[in-house]
């Protein structure tokens, strides 16, 4: 009975994947919609055989009861305006402001928020989508995880009318509303400061070049490099975007005969890994080597030296969503049209970094 199951066939109608309503099944049979919802709780006041057909046919076409709106209907206290929101991992503090930004926008607005953690996994972002849905949301605000590259689950959102807000990570293959900061310009204008320092050998380490937000920050990084007349040296250039994984990567680098004598990381945690990893190594932060992030969280003050980084704005961006989202819902914003919003980022320095020649 799972509408959003991940599907072997990416061309499959999107009808196919509506969800079945009870009025439907009452169409179908000619009977009350009452009559179908005693049938599929196997109510004796419907004849045996009448309920094993409506129970039948309901199994073959998907249906999901929706207990929360039938608890709805059955009171009188008004139905709740609710966003769901799917957040890829709580730990970053990147996706907490997000969060914080919407949570802000949506009480002033009269709506609650339903929160959902993807653990960057295809299969939960799936379920997550199915749950919103069967619980009847408002509209959904979602940064996609790392490893999802089919986005049916999203079609079939706005196919079924449930307006979409990404942040973040967006999907391309998607045309639905976004909001996302400049991440080409903020790696572009860190890279840039980085060579105004007398930096000449500068690592990259980012996430999969599957994320949209990744391959903008690259391009950023190496269009600095070849504006300033260097090459993008590819030895030099990992994918790792985590501290964990810095801490392990990071001294492969620094002990190359020519190492490199700067690091931009895609965000703080994998900065911060960069940053003890050289520690570790006898090098000295900022004067043998240069280290700056994305992000601009609370750990960029708290390590020793503090962290040069690209400040993202997440509250802005979650603010920027939900007023998107609730736009929608409210018929202020058509639910067909495709919004885009930019953040704007900027660079903030601190002691990871050297000053300017």
């Amino acid at each position: 009975m799972n509408n959003f199951a991940p599907s072997n066939n990416r061309n499959l109608k999107m009808k196919e994947f509506t969800q079945m309503t009870m009025k439907d099944i009452a169409a179908h049979f000619g009977t009350s919609v009452a009559t179908v919802s005693r049938a599929l709780k196997d109510s004796p006041r419907i004849s045996e055989q009448r309920r094993k057909e409506i129970q039948e046919f309901a199994r073959e076409h998907n249906f999901c009861p929706n207990t929360i709106a039938e608890s709805l209907r059955n009171s009188k206290v008004m139905q709740p305006k609710i966003i769901g929101v799917i957040i890829p991992e709580f730990v970053h503090y990147y996706f907490s402001s997000v969060l914080s930004g919407i949570e802000e926008r949506a009480s002033r607005q009269g709506y609650r928020v339903m929160v959902a953690q993807s653990n960057e996994k295809y299969d939960r972002e799936v379920q997550i989508c199915q749950s919103f849905y069967e619980n009847k949301v408002c509209g959904i605000i979602v940064s996609q995880a790392k490893d999802t590259s089919d986005y049916a689950h999203f079609i079939r959102l706005l196919e079924s009318g449930v307006p979409l807000v990404f942040y973040d990570r967006i999907c391309t293959g998607v045309d639905a509303s976004r909001v996302v900061v400049d991440d080409y310009k903020g790696a572009y204008t860190a890279v840039e400061y980085l060579i105004e320092t007398g930096c000449k050998r500068i690592a990259f380490f980012g996430s999969p070049m599957t994320l949209e937000i990744s391959k903008n920050r690259y391009n950023g990084y190496k269009d600095a490099l070849l504006r300033h007349g260097f090459t993008v040296e590819q030895d030099l250039n990992r994918f790792c975007d985590n501290r964990s994984d810095a801490e392990v990567v990071a001294p492969e680098l620094l002990s190359m005969e020519n190492r490199p004598d700067a690091f931009f990381a895609v965000n703080d945690d994998t900065a911060i890994g960069i940053m003890y990893a050289a520690k570790r190594m006898g090098l000295k932060v900022p004067e043998d080597v240069s280290v700056c992030g994305f992000t601009n969280g609370q750990r960029a003050i708290a390590c020793d030296p503090m962290l040069t980084t690209v400040e993202q704005r997440g509250r802005k961006v979650g603010e920027e969503a939900a007023d998107i989202l609730i736009n929608k819902v409210e018929g202020m914003i058509p639910k067909d049209k495709v919004e885009r919003r930019i953040v704007k980022t900027r660079l903030v320095v601190r002691g990871t970094t050297r000053e300017r020649i």
